[in-house]
């Protein structure tokens, strides 16, 4: 049984559906019923979990073969950081006393440093929690996923300018699509080849990287209309995070986190990582984000 926590999101729900299409038993952990409907109709059997309850994280994994491993950010959690460090301590747990034979966990490029890198630090603490699990281990590390430019695309409809905390504009940085994160992870999980080494660090991000000049002109093109990036001015950075909706903590996060990848430190662990690349173009991925961004009102997009 291959069970995979998260499945119904972009990169659980690939890994789900390459598994069943690979003949394995998937367990889709989910949070409510309906999050698993298309997950059931790929075959999955599917559990329902709160990651913060130790006894259904327990049944989740129990009779697991193989466990790919999410710990979600909790967005809008007043606590973000404390809230996921406490997901992290129940999956963890979980997996220490009943140990499957393999653990994916899903992991962030720059989790190698113990702090000053805002989100990232939380997945450092996923990897420091999962290392002691005797079971053999990857650390599955992601660039950024293309896909989070979805939360400001509306904007650079709207105005036909794109902010970006990426400093300078044109300053080239790895990213990645989550349905490539989500193929790796089941072909990782699928290796039955004895492992050199555990905990297995491997990264992936896309086969070229790229700038905001860079996205801003993908978009434009596949929009029609001259879309311009936007170094948003550092003192700025939290205000429009608080007005976009998110709190205080999660907004610090963010700023941290960007203020890592600004100074070079969200990047590949070499010579430590093995070096994987994703097919998928950021267009392709921009392609699909279009139609949904298209009908958000002028007027949503401004906040």
């Amino acid at each position: 049984m291959f069970v995979i926590f998260g499945a119904a999101g972009n990169v659980g729900r690939v890994s789900a559906a390459a598994l069943r299409r690979a003949g394995r038993e998937v367990r889709a952990v989910v949070r409510n019923e309906r999050q698993g409907e298309l997950l059931a109709d790929l075959g999955c059997e599917i559990a329902l979990a709160d990651l913060l309850d130790p006894r259904s994280v327990a049944r989740a994994i129990d009779g697991a073969y193989a466990v790919q491993m999410l710990c979600p950010v909790p967005h809008a959690d007043p606590d973000p950081a404390a809230t996921m460090r406490r997901m992290i301590d129940v999956g963890a747990g979980a997996l220490r006393e009943n140990p499957p034979q393999r653990v994916l966990a899903l992991s962030d490029y720059g989790a190698e440093h113990a702090d000053g890198t805002g989100i990232t630090t939380l997945f450092h603490y996923l990897e420091t929690q999962l290392a002691p699990v005797a079971t053999q281990l990857i650390f599955l590390r992601a660039a950024e996923h293309m896909q989070n430019w979805a939360r400001v695309l509306p904007i650079a409809l709207a105005k036909g300018v794109l902010p970006s905390l990426h400093h300078p504009l044109s300053k080239l940085f790895p990213t990645v699509a989550a349905q490539d994160v989500g193929l790796l992870a089941a072909e990782l999980l699928l290796d039955e080849r004895p492992a050199r080494v555990s905990p297995r660090v491997v990264s992936i991000e896309a086969e070229e990287r790229v700038s905001s000049f860079d996205v801003a002109r993908t978009f434009g093109a596949l929009a029609h209309r001259e879309i311009v990036a936007h170094d948003m001015p550092r003192g700025e950075w939290a205000a429009m995070l608080q007005g976009a909706g998110f709190g205080a903590n999660y907004a610090r996060l963010i700023t941290d986190l960007y203020d890592a990848h600004n100074a070079g430190r969200i990047d590949v662990e070499a010579p430590i990582s093995e070096r994987r690349f994703g097919a998928t173009a950021l267009a392709d991925v921009f392609a699909s984000i279009l139609p949904r961004v298209a009908t958000v009102p002028a007027a949503a997009a401004e906040r």
